[in-house]
């Protein structure tokens, strides 16, 4: 690891390039960029996929029932009141959570020189 890479934290916080820090991963709120401007890393040749989504739909999932669950066992409130907390608190987690974890995950990629598999082409 080069010295002008950030930390992954900081890269997914930021929205930093995983390459030289500059904060130019993306171009809207969870679009990337084509490229950093500063280092010129072309951000089309990475491939987060689904997992961001993946893995916020375990770890917000998880969240909200466990503080649903914590709510109804200690205050016991009526149904409208669930309804009127967890639906905005799971759209901020999400929204919020999704340009993180995307963000996380080209670092990951980036510093980890993933690719995707290949086979060979098999011998005539």
């Amino acid at each position: 690891m080069s010295e002008a890479q950030p930390p992954v934290i900081e890269a997914a916080v930021k929205g930093a390039c995983p390459r030289c820090g500059a904060p130019s991963l993306f171009s809207g709120w969870v679009k990337f960029a084509p490229r950093c401007p500063d280092c010129g890393l072309d951000y089309s040749t990475f491939n987060v996929g689904d997992g961001p989504a993946a893995f916020l739909t375990l770890i917000v999932g998880a969240i909200v029932v466990g503080l649903s669950v914590w709510l109804e066992l200690v205050a016991e409130p009526p149904v409208w009141v669930h309804l009127l907390i967890w639906p905005p608190v799971t759209l901020a987690l999400v929204v919020f959570g999704l340009r993180w974890a995307k963000g996380a995950l080209i670092a990951l990629e980036y510093r980890n020189a993933a690719r995707e598999g290949r086979l060979k082409d098999p011998a005539p």
